[in-house]
């Protein structure tokens, strides 16, 4: 059950008062973070060259504790392996602490992006973004350093294995908000086709249930010129698919989002093409948004490839595996980052009612532990409207974002824990 808040006080959000109006102080705010744009790119570039996958992330964890120590940040290490946690605490004391969250891990895929710092290591790529995440929060832990004007605590979490592993399960099992105590949660993710410059999120539930889901169908398989003598699975897996979508139409309620998808197919052997084979298994995923829909999902799931299989004279193995739970957005928490992302870019590019999303995020078990928001950061648009989309071979991360994401956390904290002056005019630019 989602604790509404945690031991300390529900977060409170901070009332910005300065002599300046807000929009001079966040456009300080960017010309502040853009005197070392420079050093994020080279940042950036470099984490893109050398991926590592989940749980395999000793290089960039390393990269990410030595910069935090040098701006003297306390560091913590080999949380979930190779997580790294920072934690800071503002000049102004307060027992008031916020988390902000990025992803460090790779993906297996084979870059196409012809980029001069593409991966030096085949096979593995930043194909999701997780090269410009763990650099924009390092700007912004680098700025907070020096201007540590707020009252409370920031933790900065650099999570491993978030693509399939489930590394911010691993963190929160091991105990992340017991260490490092946070009244609220953040985190965000860039979106190629929203433009650069414009942010979104939702209150509720973003980002779906990601389940996985593998059925093998089993017959006596047989001669492909006598079929009467064999029991054939390869008809009970083509009843199967083809009466698999009913699912969606007739059991789940239209007012309701949900996929079923079948992503792999195998039977038989193609150098044995007259042979009915005796198993042919296929497996794919599930995505929902609500508990009750995601029951539905596999009950019928599994009462379809039964009645397949007995319909044809054969058995059914079936496995549907529950891996991330949706990611649920709590409403003061999204109020409180779209306050902090409008005063960037103004509110009119912030969408605070932006569509739900059917891919899945393991920041939502922290999201079951803690109150928070996980917030959409445009990563451009080509000219002629098309764009690379993340987990494909030829994306990557804009580095125009670096600088307005790291603002946005500095944003963040100053209206969850300041008045908004850290970046006051009149300071040096």
């Amino acid at each position: 059950m989602r604790p509404s808040a945690c031991p300390a006080q529900r977060l409170q959000v901070a009332i910005i008062r300065n002599p300046f109006s807000e929009i001079a102080v966040s456009a300080h705010l960017l010309r502040l973070l853009r005197r070392h744009e420079a050093e994020l790119i080279a940042i950036r570039h470099d984490l893109h060259r050398h991926p590592e996958l989940g749980f395999q992330e000793g290089r960039t964890a390393g990269v990410v504790a030595q910069a935090l120590r040098g701006w003297g940040i306390e560091v913590a290490e080999g949380i979930a392996r190779t997580g790294v946690v920072g934690t800071l605490r503002g000049r102004r004391g307060g027992s008031r602490a916020i988390a902000l969250r990025a992803d460090m891990d790779a993906l297996p895929i084979q870059e196409a992006t012809g980029v001069p710092y593409a991966s030096a290591n085949p096979g593995v790529m930043h194909a999701c973004g997780h090269d410009g995440h763990t650099t924009m929060l390092l700007g912004a832990a680098r700025h907070l350093a020096e201007h540590p004007d707020f009252e409370g605590t920031v933790h900065f979490i650099f999570q491993p294995a978030e693509e399939g592993l489930g590394g911010g399960r691993v963190m929160v099992e091991e105990g992340l908000f017991d260490r490092f105590p946070a009244d609220a949660v953040f985190g965000m993710h860039n979106e190629p086709g929203l433009p650069l410059g414009r942010f979104g999120l939702r209150a509720g539930p973003m980002l779906a249930n990601v389940d996985t889901w593998s059925v093998s169908f089993r017959g006596s398989g047989g001669h492909g010129a006598v079929p009467h003598r064999a029991t054939d699975p390869t008809q009970a897996m083509a009843q199967f698919v083809g009466t698999l979508q009913s699912v969606i139409g007739r059991n789940v309620p239209p007012g309701q989002t949900a996929v079923l998808s079948v992503g792999h197919v195998a039977g038989g052997d193609a150098r044995a093409p007259n042979v009915i084979p005796a198993e042919v298994v296929l497996s794919g995923t599930g995505r929902s948004f609500l508990p009750a829909v995601r029951e539905v999902m596999e009950r019928r799931l599994r009462d379809l490839a039964s009645a397949a299989a007995a319909a044809h004279g054969c058995t059914a193995g079936i496995v549907y595996r529950h891996d991330y739970p949706a990611l649920v957005n709590t409403a003061e928490e999204v109020a409180l980052a779209a306050r902090a992302a409008a005063a960037l870019v103004g509110a009119e590019a912030v969408d605070s009612d932006y569509p739900p999303i059917t891919a899945g995020e393991d920041f939502a078990y922290m999201l079951q532990q803690r109150p928070g928001a996980f917030m959409l950061a445009g990563n451009g648009v080509a000219p002629d409207g098309t764009f690379h989309h993340v987990h494909t071979p030829r994306f990557d991360f804009n580095d125009g974002l670096l600088a307005l994401g790291a603002a946005y956390w500095v944003s963040l904290v100053d209206h969850a824990l300041g008045e908004a002056d850290a970046a006051r005019p009149g300071d040096p630019a």
